[in-house]
């Protein structure tokens, strides 16, 4: 999606939020609801109440960068959090495929391939 460095963490705050918040309203959701640091090179991603359009803050070198995406058709699903965080952890693949529209849900569950004979 943005090229991000390999392993960077992913962070996907499941609450929706106000987009009216920008630079500084963002890094306080951060830090007060995520309980993470911005400036850890983690990527943040943040889902509108409709849920068609996301906002992505990331820090790189020497400050702030935040991305926004309007959904032209339909709206993202917004995972359940494992007990009462307000975030899930996910990886760049997962990223790719939330964007895209597929279930975080049925991603976790791969199906075992066949064993060899």
């Amino acid at each position: 999606m943005m090229g991000l460095p390999s392993g960077t963490p992913i962070y996907l705050c499941t609450e929706p939020v106000d987009f009216r918040n920008g630079f500084d309203g963002l890094t306080g959701i951060v830090t007060a609801t995520l309980g993470q640091n911005v400036i850890d090179g983690s990527l943040f991603l943040f889902v509108n109440r409709r849920r068609d359009r996301i906002k992505a803050l990331w820090w790189e070198t020497g400050g702030l960068t935040l991305w926004y995406r309007r959904l032209e058709q339909g709206t993202v699903e917004l995972p359940r959090p494992k007990d009462d965080k307000t975030h899930v952890t996910i990886d760049s693949v997962e990223l790719a495929m939330w964007i895209a529209g597929v279930s975080l849900k049925s991603s976790r569950h791969r199906r075992k391939r066949m064993a060899a004979v």
